[in-house]
């Protein structure tokens, strides 16, 4: 059994969610916050606040045993991008892309 929880169209490249995810894949619970609370990176925060819902989730909703979950998987799926012009000399325009994210944390019960 596993429990899930998502954001979407959250206002952080993939890019950057990815190297977080990477950090905390595999782990436990307890030393994936450890981890995430250590790291000095946007994406820290927002995958700290997602995997506290999805230990909840499956507590609440799955009847799991918050001390013998791990992260399962997480992954960052790329969101629609909010294109934005920036002028630029001698009248021309240079796109800005602002990328979006949609962050999964799935979290077993390991036996």
């Amino acid at each position: 059994m596993e429990a899930k929880a998502h954001i979407k169209y959250a206002r952080i490249s993939p890019r950057k969610v990815q190297i977080v995810c990477d950090l905390i894949r595999g782990k436990d619970v307890k030393s994936a916050q450890g981890i995430l609370m250590a790291t000095p990176k946007a994406a820290s925060e927002l995958m700290l606040k997602l995997l506290k819902s999805a230990v909840s989730n499956a507590e609440n909703n799955f009847n799991m045993d918050p001390e013998k979950l791990y992260v399962s998987a997480t992954y960052a799926n790329p969101g629609p991008i909010l294109k934005r012009f920036m002028p630029r000399a001698q009248g021309r325009a240079y796109r800005i892309n602002k990328r979006t994210s949609h962050i999964t944390i799935v979290v077993a019960e390991r036996d």
